[in-house]
């Protein structure tokens, strides 16, 4: 894939649908955990944090972070072969990502909140 051909609004389709498959996918596992977590989505950017309902701003964001279970969850993904970016519990959608990338993601984040409650 040559750098042009990712700045296409095809490329950028289908990271944003991948996106979209991610978030629903941490959702529905935060949801059936019964979790006070949240997951937002900005593009083929998503986000869970450690709070309900979703900070607004920095200030909310800043309150909500819980350094232990950032490293506790981030340690879980790379130990299973998912590397999330190195602040946060962001993922980032790629023209490589594919969904069987997706659905690692989401079903070690599943292990994950299993292992945690």
């Amino acid at each position: 894939m040559t750098p042009l051909a990712v700045l296409t609004d095809a490329a950028f389709a289908r990271m944003e649908g991948l996106a979209i498959r991610y978030s629903e996918g941490i959702e529905a596992a935060i949801d059936a955990a019964r979790l006070p977590w949240t997951i937002a989505r900005l593009g083929c950017r998503a986000e869970w944090r450690f709070c309900h309902p979703a900070p607004r701003n920095g200030a909310e964001s800043a309150a909500a972070h819980d350094e232990d279970l950032d490293q506790v969850t981030h340690l879980y993904f790379l130990n299973r072969g998912v590397l999330l970016t190195p602040f946060h519990a962001m993922a980032l959608m790629c023209p490589d990502t594919s969904e069987a990338d997706v659905d690692l993601a989401v079903r070690v984040f599943g292990e994950c909140v299993d292992a945690l409650t």
